[in-house]
């Protein structure tokens, strides 16, 4: 797949909006500040395709991307303190409808800090996946941050916080450095072809 065909296709704030799956989608998923733009922008080879912010909490919609082959999800980042109670419920709802709805999620990349811990929110979205038979993977992201001896021990840490981890890959990535994005895409493209 040539990522650099991907482009900005639309946004959609209520699960009401949302149109008929048409194409596979590959999801992308994390908390607030977990670096998902910064990663779907090297993915995709882009530096702005992807709406970055200095300010965590700013993907308030899903935002899609698409080529003629497939659709680039970008669900809102989850777990900011920083907004009312009513938009983070809001996001709740729109995360879970998309996914309870009949769409063609052929993988969910779920993101992680490496240096962090996951929270109850990124346990509840593994066990939602898990729950729903979707195909997903681990990358934790800014793993330029520490060293690769920390990674691995990083690594070990976070797999043992989720129950049912066979089979799960667990890429890890730096989107400043590059590292771990050739994985990133061939895991999608691997995902496209089955």
């Amino acid at each position: 797949m040539d990522f650099s065909d991907v482009q900005y296709l639309a946004s959609y704030g209520t699960p009401q909006q949302l149109p008929p799956s048409m194409q596979p989608e590959i999801v992308f998923a994390g908390r607030s500040n977990v670096g998902k733009s910064s990663l779907m922008n090297a993915v995709f080879g882009r530096k702005k395709l992807v709406k970055a912010s200095a300010t965590p909490g700013k993907t308030t919609t899903i935002n899609v991307f698409g080529t003629k082959t497939a659709q680039f999800i970008d669900l809102p980042g989850y777990g900011y303190a920083r907004v009312s109670e009513s938009e983070r419920e809001r996001w709740r709802t729109l995360i879970e409808a998309y996914l309870v709805d009949d769409r063609s999620i052929v993988l969910t990349l779920v993101l992680l800090d490496i240096r962090r811990d996951p929270s109850d929110l990124d346990r509840s979205m593994v066990t939602s996946l898990i729950d729903r038979e979707l195909p997903f993977a681990l990358i934790l992201t800014k793993a330029d941050k520490i060293s690769r001896q920390q990674q691995q021990q990083r690594i070990r840490t976070i797999c043992s916080s989720f129950s049912h981890m066979q089979d799960v890959p667990v890429i890890v990535s730096s989107a400043a450095k590059g590292t771990g994005i050739d994985d990133v895409r061939a895991l999608i493209g691997a995902s496209l072809r089955h």
